[in-house]
């Protein structure tokens, strides 16, 4: 069983299917926990897709009830968390990494275009990170100003921005590229530094301070 497991070889010994029958504890008449895990695991495609859901979409599968599904976006929760905890306690320009995969598990799976902002202290700590704009599929609105007022308001010395591309594909558009500009332009005017632009992909991630900030 996978918590005599756990306990013998640690966590990391688990299969993905073994690690989702344990959070989920138990199944149903005649359709053991194991396949409940399996059936959730076959409808999301991946485990990055599983814990990007919505709690409704967890409680629309058979077998998983509104305990099962918030425990499941629980999960999700508390590695955002942790690794926000993580950026607050070092510089960010320091830990690129961690800052990328935060990104990546705050908005990488979403289904639609999602523009954040981490707000950052003169010591480049995580001050605050905000959901700026919410789009569709393919378009979204930023801005400038609006993000400006927010970075006064918060004392911030810097900030890194990030959007994620639903498609997969991380290579910036013109607008991208327009948008960079401006928001490195507008933030400069009240001397607040943009430090970089991130687009997160499922699996990749472009940043435009490596490639310049242009």
């Amino acid at each position: 069983m996978p918590r005599e497991r756990l306990l013998e070889s640690g966590a990391a010994a688990l299969s993905d299917l073994e690690l989702v029958a344990l959070l989920l504890g138990s199944g149903l008449p005649g359709y053991d926990v194991f396949d409940v895990a399996r059936s959730l695991l076959g409808h999301f495609g991946s485990l990055r897709a599983m814990l990007d859901a919505q709690r409704e979409e967890f409680e629309s599968l058979r077998g998983i009830g509104p305990a099962k599904a918030s425990t499941l976006v629980a999960v999700l929760e508390l590695a955002r968390r942790a690794l926000a905890e993580q950026l607050e306690e070092k510089p960010l320009i320091d830990s690129p990494g961690a800052v990328e995969d935060y990104l990546r598990l705050l908005i990488g799976g979403r289904g639609y275009e999602v523009f954040v902002c981490l707000f950052l202290d003169v010591r480049h700590r995580l001050i605050r990170t905000e959901e700026s704009t919410r789009g569709s599929l393919t378009r979204m609105a930023v801005y400038p100003r609006e993000i400006v007022r927010r970075a006064l308001m918060l004392n911030a010395a810097s900030l890194i921005v990030a959007h994620n591309h639903p498609s997969g594909a991380v290579q910036p558009s013109a607008s991208d590229r327009r948008l960079t500009r401006v928001l490195r332009e507008t933030l400069a005017l009240v001397e607040v530094q943009l430090v970089d632009h991130l687009i997160i992909g499922t699996q990749e991630t472009f940043s435009f301070a490596r490639h310049g900030l242009d």
